[in-house]
């Protein structure tokens, strides 16, 4: 008998298991060699590679930045911690293997973006960046929060006048360049800090833009600034997907270029531009090409629209004195701009205007003699208030009023 075990191990089964056991042995250390390695920097990465700097494990993978800022790279190396997966990462991870219609959806995308990069669009975002809030992928835009920058008077709203935006699209049939205005002013009045003045209730001749019509939009009407712009490069991608039922899909880009003006210089303050992330303007069923547009409008504007408002919001508020009554005074600003009774506001005399030495270009305008103070009693019409004289006397219909600090 032990010579009959003894010989077992001779026999073809007993090398063969011996081999097969060798062999998995073989495969681990060859495994946990691979996995120990780390990537050679002369290797061209590859999307999930992983690679070991000092102890830490970085990953390559989407860069998120890729179709919101430019110059970005579409891959980068992340730290493995930090990592955490994106839309279609999510989406693959709910399901053994990518679906159908996510494949086709990626295929859409990556079509799109192909051809914006052959007629030379290069996804970007207004410049320099800042933080914004991104809509979310199920539902409408989200709403402006809170304002991540500190400006003069808070509580009172800038009077701006937003021009209708140039329609520059191959769709003028479907007057996107309106659409875009009316929602980039409600985009930005939503905020609570502007009041949109609509420029034919005005009387205004000529352009808008014109040095002296922007000197009166300033000094009549209080009106602080003026932004023009226009829609371009609207494109989009739509196919069906076959399944139970035949569903649309569509994606869609657009850009907004805005030209915002300081009415009292005449000055162009800021330009700005955004294109909205291709991702994120999907839209399914019925009329999707037409939602899909309007929603990479919204996508557009909510990028660049804390950047608009930044440079309006550090003018500082003035109103006029309207007209006198005794001892009266009348305010072209009330309730709508923001003012409460027991408000006190400072009166001076228009000022002057100061020009840069050496380009001769405007500085801005001083304030004038300090005439006194005036507190507000009654909150009148759709914008006008009434004022008793606190201080102060010879007051005119042309002084200019601001918010005691």
């Amino acid at each position: 008998m032990v010579l009959f075990l003894a010989s077992c191990s001779m026999w073809p089964f007993g090398s063969k298991k011996t081999q097969e056991g060798e062999t998995k042995k073989t495969t681990a250390d060859t495994k946990q060699t691979a996995k120990a390695t780390p990537i050679q920097p002369s290797a061209e990465p590859k999307p999930g590679d992983i690679k070991v700097i000092d102890g830490i494990e970085y990953i390559y993978a989407k860069n998120r930045r890729y179709m919101d800022t430019p110059y970005e790279p579409e891959y980068i190396w992340v730290r493995k911690d930090r990592y955490s997966p994106g839309l279609f990462d999510s989406l693959r991870s709910r399901s053994p293997a990518p679906t159908k219609e996510e494949k086709e959806m990626e295929a859409r995308i990556a079509k799109l973006e192909e051809d914006l990069k052959k007629r030379g669009v290069a996804p970007q975002m207004a410049y320099p960046p800042t933080m914004v809030y991104m809509p979310n992928s199920l539902g409408s835009p989200l709403p402006l929060p809170t304002l991540s920058f500190s400006y003069p008077s808070p509580k009172m709203k800038r009077r701006v006048i937003i021009l209708p935006l140039e329609d520059q699209t191959n769709y003028k049939n479907e007057h996107l360049g309106e659409l875009a205005t009316q929602r980039l002013v409600s985009k930005l009045e939503s905020t609570g800090t502007i009041i949109s003045v609509d420029p034919t209730t005005l009387g205004m001749n000529g352009p808008i833009t014109d040095p002296k019509n922007m000197k009166a939009l300033s000094e009549i009407y209080s009106v602080q600034a003026v932004v023009s712009g226009t829609l371009s490069d609207v494109y989009t991608s739509t196919s069906k997907v076959e399944g139970k039922e035949e569903r649309e899909t569509s994606f869609a880009v657009s850009r907004i270029a805005l030209n915002i003006y300081n009415t009292d210089t005449g000055v162009l303050l800021r330009t700005l531009s955004g294109r909205n992330p291709v991702y994120l303007s999907r839209e399914k069923g019925d009329m999707s090409p037409e939602k899909a547009k309007v929603r990479a409008i919204d996508l557009a504007i909510e990028l660049i629209a804390e950047d608009v408002l930044r440079p309006i919001l550090t003018l500082d508020w003035y109103a006029r004195v309207g007209s006198l009554e005794q001892q009266m005074v009348f305010l072209t600003a009330g309730r709508l701009s923001g003012l409460e009774t027991g408000d006190v506001l400072e009166v001076y005399t228009p000022g002057h205007p100061i020009f840069d030495a050496k380009t001769q270009k405007p500085l801005g305008t001083t304030k004038g003699e300090f005439r006194g103070e005036v507190e507000v009693v009654e909150l009148f019409g759709v914008d006008a208030a009434s004022a008793k004289i606190k201080s102060g006397s010879q007051f005119a219909a042309t002084d200019f009023v601001y918010l005691k600090k």
